[in-house]
């Protein structure tokens, strides 16, 4: 028996064509991660010590952006939500006065519920509640209290299809207590776990893309102390 083999020509295909197969692999690709990213699951990075001791500046985290309905990239389309935020949660949201950022806080009280802090303490619908664990007040909660929104506050009832949100560090983030509450089509996902952790180090060179010497220093700098500034019991964490 014989087999043909053709010739080199048909065997081979040419380069437009396989130019083109990497392209349309490529491109697949490319709009797969925009669809995680945008609609499933999607990285922070923590930048500030507003949500301390529960997430920390420096933590990287993954939200889950499909639990409250996620929206599809490049149209205004909203996939069903699973559920709505519910208190207790810690939530991703487009800070309300200015959507281009985002927060990160937890959820205390939703729509229709009644707020108030009174010398720093949360109650809902008239009931003390009990800060998370690894929530913290900077000098204790028995510091005299303010008469700012801060330590007293209130009452508020949350309008239906909002979300009163408050920081974990209660002495110390601007929260639902000065810009009142979250409207539900600014929600964006929730935190699941803390992925990567980067502890914070003042003598570390500064990074810019514009100073080349600078960005190697800094590599530099942050290979000799990689092992001291990733938080290694942080990382896989999940965020309650």
């Amino acid at each position: 028996m014989t087999t043909h083999h053709g010739s080199q020509s048909q065997s081979r295909p040419g380069i437009g064509r396989t130019l083109w197969e990497y392209g349309k692999s490529l491109g697949i690709a490319l709009l797969l991660a925009v669809v995680i990213k945008t609609s499933i699951v999607e990285a922070y990075k923590i930048p500030s010590g507003s949500m301390e001791d529960t997430l920390l500046v420096g933590d990287f985290l993954l939200a889950n952006k499909f639990i409250y309905g996620s929206r599809l990239p490049l149209i205004d389309l909203r996939f069903p939500a699973i559920r709505d935020p519910e208190p207790g949660d810690v939530v991703i949201f487009k800070y309300p006065k200015d959507p281009s950022v985002n927060y990160i806080k937890r959820c205390v009280a939703i729509g229709g519920q009644t707020v108030e802090v009174r010398n720093k303490v949360l109650y809902v619908d008239g009931k003390a509640q009990e800060p998370p664990a690894t929530s913290k007040f900077l000098a204790g909660r028995a510091e005299p209290a303010t008469h700012s929104p801060r330590d007293n506050f209130g009452p508020y009832k949350v309008p239906d299809g909002q979300f009163f949100m408050m920081g974990d560090n209660r002495d110390n983030s601007y929260d639902s207590r000065f810009w009142l509450a979250v409207p539900r089509d600014l929600i964006q996902g929730k935190a699941m776990v803390i992925h990567w952790s980067w502890s914070p180090d003042d003598e570390a060179p500064t990074w810019s893309w514009g100073d080349p010497v600078g960005m190697a220093q800094a590599c530099v700098y942050n290979v000799g102390h990689f092992l001291d500034r990733v938080r290694w019991r942080r990382l896989g964490s999940v965020i309650h």
